[in-house]
């Protein structure tokens, strides 16, 4: 009899113990959901801006992207799926002046509505912005990332909203902040190191659209585009002409075309004018595939990256030009 119920107090024991662990297993999957539930919810806009939020964020946010590889901001139509991404998201981050086109309107009701939307470009003071040639709506280029300098001022706008929104996170945000700020600050004594490369005479960037004039006022190179500041902007005859005349006056070598935009335009300015046509793509109003490494003059980037987009469009400009 003793034995039976030494038995029983041992099953009983048993299913305690695993009552107990059971539970103690429900509490820390509980814990563990709520841990993965403390994650930002960030909705980015262009690859540049989506790429800046990561390198800040780190592992606290997840981060989704609107725009991928290729994508053309000027002209860029707010999807069903955008639509949703935006009402579920904590914070929104997109670049500015209008880069986005109307999608900007949306963004700017969000924020009149709701808030947490931010323009990173708001961290660039004015007197830093450029004024198109041409009449762009009388907004400003909204082309900045193309001076790295200018590109850094923005993240101290992701910082400061990430860290009111996750204020335990802050002391990482800010850290995270600052090394790619560094980062930021020696990518553009790269590039003027390989700027100096090109000959004075051949500091002249043509291509598709005025997206580079933030690279030109940098770096001293003159920069002419087919299309105007916007890819909706079209070019006529006339603008055609006066580009292939400039070439030929310029004498120069290499003309390129762009990711985002349809090298048609360009390839018939470089037939007219007897130029090359670059064979590598600018990467202007996107980057690059992630993942997609480059090995070239003795170093290695990811062109789906900020720094690898500028070390790529540097690349090719450098060797398309000396």
């Amino acid at each position: 009899m003793a034995k039976k119920i030494l038995g029983v107090l041992v099953v009983v024991g048993i299913l305690i113990g695993s009552l107990v662990w059971l539970l103690s297993r429900e509490d820390q999957l509980i814990d563990e959901s709520a841990g993965a539930k403390k994650k930002l919810g960030v909705v980015t806009t262009t690859t540049m801006v989506t790429d800046m939020v990561k390198m800040v964020g780190g592992e606290r946010i997840s981060v989704s992207g609107l725009m991928g590889p290729g994508v053309d901001p000027h002209s860029y139509q707010v999807t069903f799926r955008d639509t949703a991404a935006l009402r579920g998201a904590d914070l929104i981050f997109y670049s500015g002046h209008h880069l986005e086109g109307k999608m900007q309107e949306v963004l700017e009701k969000r924020a009149k509505k709701h808030g947490g939307v931010f323009a990173v470009t708001d961290g660039i003071v004015q007197t830093s912005l450029l004024m198109p040639e041409e009449e762009f709506q009388g907004y400003y280029d909204p082309h900045v990332w193309g001076d790295p300098k200018l590109w850094a001022e923005c993240i101290k706008v992701v910082v400061n909203a990430l860290s009111q929104a996750d204020p335990s996170g802050a002391e990482d945000y800010q850290q995270r902040a600052e090394d790619y700020h560094k980062e930021l600050l020696a990518l553009d004594q790269w590039v003027q190191t390989r700027i100096a490369e090109i000959p004075v005479s051949q500091r002249v960037l043509v291509t598709s659209h005025d997206a580079f004039h933030y690279l030109g006022q940098a770096y001293g190179i003159q920069v002419k585009g087919l299309q105007g500041i916007s890819t909706n902007s079209e070019s006529g005859l006339k603008d055609r002409a006066e580009l292939v005349a400039f070439i030929k006056r310029r004498q120069l070598k290499t003309i390129f075309p762009e990711s985002s935009v349809n090298a048609k335009g360009i390839k018939a300015v470089a037939a007219e004018a007897g130029v090359k046509v670059s064979e590598h793509e600018l990467f202007s109003d996107a980057m690059g595939d992630p993942g997609e490494i480059v090995q070239l003059h003795g170093e290695s980037y990811d062109k789906g990256s900020y720094i690898g987009m500028i070390k790529h469009n540097v690349n090719t400009v450098v060797d398309g030009l000396k």
